[in-house]
């Protein structure tokens, strides 16, 4: 393994941590803010965030690609975060955390339609899934009954469509060979310029008393900062490194981390179906990355226009 595959690793499993936090911040905002709200400003914290570290303006080389950045913060920024939020309105938050995590399962299997000199799926992968899947309904269900709500799991199943999509999108996005920070960036510029249509639709208001409060302030900065600008940079550049399928699958360990991070910030008891589940979960991505086998790709093959 290279230093630029470990870097890739690494990578993915500090955004995973991250993003496996994430449920803290939000659930204390959502005291006082509207799901819309504390996207839109997450998202634009973040983009501020990355133009001060790196002003530098991207010059985009064809009109293509350009749609292809366009559809990047439509589906990964706009649509994914907006399925998932009107989900959790209609059915549990333990079937929402379920249904996204096969997010992974739809990414393999775009890039095995669309990129297939990316990757050749072996049995150890599917196989690696179902573990993985087993052990996530052990984590999620733990303590609670399992009440299917057909719009909310539909679009819980949309929005992990809508990942996987996005997930191919900055594979193709990360071979035209522009810095990351400055791709990331775009794709937050449309995916917030997406995002104004829906303020009209839900209920947002901008009520700067709000951020005055250090405890809302605290966490809109964490999940601007480090949740937006840090993890989707760092998420690119293993999507870069290791290709969408192998960063995908370290979905699967987001709900260990929430399991994890409720036990130590909100003194939460684990219990032993949950212990179990985060095992399997552990093994299943184990399986999942340890036997998907990749094929060269020559310079002729490469995801590039």
């Amino acid at each position: 393994m290279d230093k630029k595959t470990t870097a890739g690793h690494i990578t993915a499993l500090i955004t995973i941590v991250i993003w496996g936090t994430t449920f803290i911040s939000t659930k204390i905002l959502l005291t006082d803010f509207t799901p819309i709200e504390i996207l839109f400003f997450r998202f634009l914290l973040g983009l501020l965030a990355l133009i001060a570290v790196y002003p530098k303006r991207l010059k985009i080389k064809d009109k293509k690609q350009e749609l292809t950045f366009a559809v990047a913060g439509l589906c990964g920024i706009c649509l994914y975060y907006l399925l998932e939020n009107i989900a959790l309105t209609y059915t549990m938050a333990s079937n929402v955390g379920v249904i996204i995590s096969v997010a992974p399962f739809f990414t393999a299997i775009l890039s095995h339609v669309f990129i297939k000199t990316e990757v050749k799926l072996k049995a150890q992968f599917f196989i690696g899934f179902i573990v993985a899947m087993t052990g996530i309904c052990l984590i999620s269900f733990s303590g609670s009954e399992l009440k299917l709500n057909p719009i909310g799991d539909i679009l819980a199943i949309a929005a992990a469509f809508i990942w996987a999509v996005y997930s191919l999108l900055t594979r193709k996005i990360s071979g035209y060979g522009y810095n990351t920070i400055q791709t990331t960036r775009r794709i937050f510029t449309y995916g917030i310029l997406f995002m104004f249509p829906f303020l009209f639709v839900f209920d947002f208001s901008l009520d700067v008393q709000k951020f005055v409060k250090p405890e809302y302030a605290l966490n809109l900065i964490y999940l601007g900062l480090g949740a937006s600008a840090l993890c989707f940079v760092t998420w690119n550049y293993a999507v870069k490194e290791l290709g969408a399928v192998k960063t995908s699958v370290y979905i699967y360990i987001v709900p260990v981390i929430t399991v994890v991070t409720s036990v130590i910030a909100l003194k939460e008891e684990i219990t032993w179906m949950a212990a179990i589940g985060a095992g399997l979960t552990l093994i299943g991505l184990f399986l999942s990355e340890s036997k998907l086998k990749f094929k060269k790709r020559g310079k002729q093959n490469e995801c590039r226009e």
